[in-house]
Formats: C-alpha cells, structure tokens, sequence
C-alpha cells in the first residue's frame, strides 16, 4: 500500500509541479514525511527523485521555447555549491530543528506569494513591453 501510495502522490506532485514550476522539495518533503521518513531521508530522497521531475518538465518547456539557457547555467552551477554546503549544514542539525526551519520556509513561501497574489503583481516576463493587466 505505501508503494501505491508513493506512487500517486509523485504523480500528484510532477502534475503540480509541471504546472505551476514549483521546486520539488516544496511538493515532495511534506509527502515524503508522511510516507514515514525522518526529516534528513525525506529532504535527501526528495533531492534525488526531483532528477525526473526536472528532465522531463525541462525537455517540454524546452519545446515551448520557455527556458533561457544563459540563467540555468549560472543558477545551475551556482546551486552546485548551495546544495554540497546545505546538505553538510542539514547533517548536523537534528531532525526536529531541521523540520522547523523547513517549515518557517515554507510558512515565508507561501506569506511571501500570498502578498503578491494579493497586490496583483505580475512577473516580467523580461520582454521590453510591460506585463498585461
């Protein structure tokens, strides 16, 4: 029944995530959590599982016409590093500490698009006409 269960829930999260280009951290760490994992499985398992995720959400976006390869190179590389200094600054922390900080991220997240969505900003699309309203 877990196997099932995980199943669908990474299904549930790809669908959410290829719709709305969230991370895979912010679907896949509260699922896996609920799947049973501590807090350090469930952020590691996460990191790796998101690798499908973002092959197969870059490969149709890249058909669109979507990505601009000058910023995944630079975000790429420099996310190389964020990650190798965050996952040896997560080892240390205790499971419980490393969950209440997940958790502030994700309470800031969702205050942060919260406020947006409520003053009606828009991205720039980074075209040199303004963003429709």
């Amino acid at each position: 029944m877990t196997i099932v269960l995980a199943i669908v829930i990474g299904a549930a999260a790809g669908v959410i995530a290829g719709l709305f280009g969230v991370g895979g951290g912010i679907l896949f760490v509260p699922a896996l959590l609920m799947l049973g994992l501590d807090q350090h499985q469930a952020e590691a398992t996460s990191l790796l599982a998101i690798v499908p995720v973002v092959l197969v959400g870059s490969w149709r976006q890249s058909r669109y016409g979507n990505i601009r390869w000058g910023s995944v190179w630079k975000l790429g590389f420099g996310s190389l590093a964020g990650v190798v200094a965050g996952g040896l600054l997560a080892e240390r922390l205790a499971p419980g500490s490393l969950q209440r900080l997940f958790g502030v991220l994700m309470i800031a997240i969702a205050l942060e698009l919260g406020w947006r969505a409520w003053r009606g900003e828009r991205v720039h699309s980074g075209s040199s006409e303004p963003p429709p309203n």
